[in-house]
Parts: C-alpha cells; structure tokens; sequence
C-alpha cells in the first residue's frame, strides 16, 4: 500500500509510465504522442489524478446540453475509477484515490481509464464542440 510520494513514483515506475517531477509531490505522466499531460499529485490523506480535457462549449444551450448529457453517459457507462467534472469552465477527467489504501492495481486503474477516455472520447466531444 502507498503512503508516501516516494511509494507513488515507485508505482509510476513499475508502470512504465513516463513521467517528471515537480519535487512537491506532483508528477506529470506522458500519455504519448498527441495526448495531454496526466497530473497525479500527492496530497494525504489523498493522490489526485487529473487530466484536462479543454473548455466546455458555451453560448449554445442546446449544444451544451447535447455535450454535457455526453459526459454524463460516459460517466455511468464507460468510466469505473475516474469521472468527467467541471473545473471553472474547463473540462477535466479525475479521480481522488486515498494514499492509505492506494495499491498499484488502483493507480493503474485509474491511469488506464484516462488514457481510454482520451483515445475514445475526445474525437467523440470533439465533434460535438470544436472548443473540447
């Protein structure tokens, strides 16, 4: 079980996941070619693992809810570890997994739900709003 940054980094290792070191407990973890910047940061009693999607549509409510009803089923369909939320008007995909019981399975979990999120769900909000 994790319990330090230094059990997170060791994670990230067994992984294979590349990633730097901010040296207060965050990591930036490549998602590869094209893809952003997964954040996961250490901050007991829990880790964040966070990565921004882009900014939410807006001036059309009808394409708004068309967007965010999208988001919603993704949420109750396709994601188990991380979830679609608003940050101001920015979309993110997270999860806030807690350190003390952390394992290296959850954080895999975890990172792998992002990384099938942005392969099969950004070219899908994409056409719903070029602004996502």
């Amino acid at each position: 079980m994790a319990r330090t940054k230094e059990d997170i980094e060791a994670y990230l290792l067994r992984l294979n996941r590349r990633f730097e070191h901010d040296g207060d407990g965050t990591y930036l973890v490549s998602g590869g070619p094209n893809q952003p910047v997964t954040i996961v940061r250490v901050d007991p009693p829990v880790v964040l693992v966070q990565v921004d999607i882009g900014e939410a549509p807006k001036g059309d409510p009808a394409l708004e809810a068309k967007f965010f009803r999208k988001l919603l089923e993704f949420n109750s369909s396709d994601l188990v570890h991380v979830a679609y939320a608003l940050e101001g008007n920015d979309v993110v995909l997270a999860a806030a997994l807690e350190i003390e019981n952390l394992d290296l399975n959850e954080l895999e979990a975890a990172l792998s739900g992002i990384d099938m999120a942005l392969a099969q769900h950004i070219p899908l909000l994409r056409e719903l709003s070029p602004k996502s």
